[in-house]
This record gives C-alpha cells, structure tokens and sequence, in this order.
C-alpha cells in the first residue's frame, strides 16, 4: 500500500476530536499507536490510547473548567511519505473556554507518524 495525502487522516483525528468523538479519533489511530503530551501520565499506547488520552485530557480540563476545546491546524512545515509509512508535522493552536472566558493556545507543533494509512504515533507540544 502507497500513502498518497497522511493529511486526510491527521484531519480525520482533528475533526474527531473538534467534534468530542473519541470513536472516530480511534479509528484514524494504528493498533497499536503511542501518543506523547504533556498532560500526565504523557505516554498512552495500546489499542485503546487515542480514547486513554482524550480521557485524561478531559479530565485535566476540568480542574481550569476548560471547555468548548477545539484545535486547529495551520499548514503542514513538513509531510514525507515513503511507502507505506508518512511523518508529518503541523503547526497548531488550541482554542478553549476557561470558565466562560475564550482563551486560545497558540506555538503548539503536532507531529505524527503514519502507517498503512492510519496514526501510529501522535505527539503535541506546545510552547
């Protein structure tokens, strides 16, 4: 199998999460995948880790009473596509409600790693 454009599964993540569906973020994720963030306990992996993650996420988010999360990604810095497997990395800001007042992150880059099609590894960090 050829990767032709890792972009539309990056974007298929991103609207899942945009959208608060852990299922469809799953779906764009390799079994098994890995993600790293800065939110403890920072390394997910398994069959489960895009739901492990926006769980604990979640739960982060409630001690600021975050809400309203949505991420936004700029045009991609850097995509390499060999074969099967693709790496990417996208600029990205996070806009959020923190107790009723819009607060927006921005500087954060994610990098992700691709195989066959779907995301093995997923890394966030912002500035």
């Amino acid at each position: 199998m050829t990767m032709t454009d890792p972009m539309t599964t990056v974007r298929q993540y991103i609207d899942g999460f945009n959208r608060g569906d852990s299922t469809a973020m799953a779906a764009a994720f390799a079994d098994p995948g890995w993600i790293l963030d800065g939110i403890a306990p920072h390394v997910w992996h398994g069959p489960t880790a895009s739901q492990d993650w926006y769980r604990d996420m979640l739960v982060k988010a409630e001690h600021p009473g975050a809400s309203d999360l949505a991420l936004t990604l700029g045009e991609p810095r850097h995509v390499d596509v060999a074969g099967d497997s693709a790496y990417v990395v996208v600029p990205a800001s996070m806009a959020f409600k923190a107790r009723g007042k819009q607060v927006t992150q921005s500087g954060a880059t994610l990098t992700m790693a691709l195989r066959t099609g779907l995301i093995a590894i997923a890394s966030t960090a912002f500035a």
